[in-house]
């Protein structure tokens, strides 16, 4: 009597199917394994970009100016966080709150002295003011703390599950990506449901409608300098965490490349600051890894170049035209 079941090589015609998925499978599980380190490198990188051009995208969206002291506002904030801890010998969230309270004064100082005086000045020379307030505090941090790199010690110590520190995921990258997500929801929403963030839309859509509205726009302008300096602040703590070496050029490459990630998102968008952050930082990790680390700055401005090429706003920033 013949056999009814399938013969041999159909059983074989049908596991070809299940051989292809598992191998499929095995690829992609050889691939994630192999790229989601580097991943989630950059995404940890990427947060510290993002919470710095959060900063950047805060003070250009209002006060329509290019803030490039904020990153050398991000090395005080970290050297007032070093020498409370070091020398003071408060604790880890003491020494960051009194670093958010020193780069808030900082901040509205400088937008008081040197920002305030020209509102009705051209673009070049409020660009050429914000170089010379850099430059001017990398000097006198120089002077104050000395050239010697320190060693900045970690403020963020707890173990991290045992699923994430085997790909070589710290503490530092987790509270960077929460911080993150927490201060953009804030500011979200402190922008469109508070009196002082709907103050700071009118103002960033027309400031002569906004003062004739009875806003204060000096007022404004003020708090969103004291709001960009108190990230900073958090940003310079979170960064020197990550990479402890503190001297005074510390926020002069991050403070660009988070320039560079507010611009490649959308300058002026909080979530387009958070998205080009990470992808920043993606980017910059696997040219690292699979092209070369000395080309990694070049090929970040290079990919910027091509978006703004195809999408001049940004990823998530709208066009405006000019007002004539």
């Amino acid at each position: 009597m013949r056999s009814t079941g399938p013969s041999v090589s159909e059983k074989r015609i049908d596991a070809l199917p299940k051989i292809k998925r598992e191998g499929e499978e095995t690829a992609m599980s050889e691939f994630l394994s192999a790229n989601l380190p580097y991943l989630l490198s950059g995404i940890s990188v990427g947060g510290q970009y993002a919470l710095i051009a959060i900063g950047y995208t805060m003070v250009y969206g209002i006060a329509k100016m290019l803030n490039f002291a904020h990153g050398d506002v991000i090395m005080v904030g970290a050297y007032v966080s070093f020498c409370a801890t070091s020398y003071l010998g408060l604790p880890g969230w003491a020494s960051v709150i009194l670093s958010c309270v020193v780069c808030t004064v900082l901040g509205v100082l400088i937008e008081g002295l040197a920002y305030k005086p020209l509102r009705q000045a051209g673009p070049l020379a409020v660009l050429i003011t914000a170089i010379g307030v850099s430059y001017f505090l990398q000097n006198a941090a120089q002077l104050l703390w000395g050239a010697t790199p320190k060693n900045f010690t970690s403020l963020v110590t707890f173990p991290v599950p045992e699923f994430l520190a085997k790909f070589n995921v710290s503490a530092v990258s987790l509270v960077t990506i929460v911080a993150c997500l927490v201060i953009m929801a804030g500011l979200m929403f402190f922008t469109g449901k508070t009196k002082m963030g709907k103050a700071m839309r009118a103002v960033s859509e027309d400031k002569a409608a906004a003062q004739l509205m009875g806003i204060n726009v000096n007022r404004t302008i003020s708090m969103t300098f004291a709001i960009g300096s108190a990230l900073a602040a958090i940003a310079g703590v979170l960064l020197c965490s990550y990479s402890p070496v503190l001297q005074p050029t510390t926020g002069a490459m991050p403070g660009i490349k988070a320039f560079d990630a507010a611009v490649f998102g959308g300058i002026g968008s909080i979530p387009g600051a958070f998205v080009g952050g990470i992808l920043i930082g993606i980017i910059e990790a696997m040219a690292q890894a699979y092209i070369s680390t000395s080309l990694a700055n070049s090929i970040v401005f290079g990919v910027l170049i091509i978006v703004l090429l195809v999408k001049p706003a940004g990823l998530l920033g709208k066009y405006v035209p000019e007002k004539v």
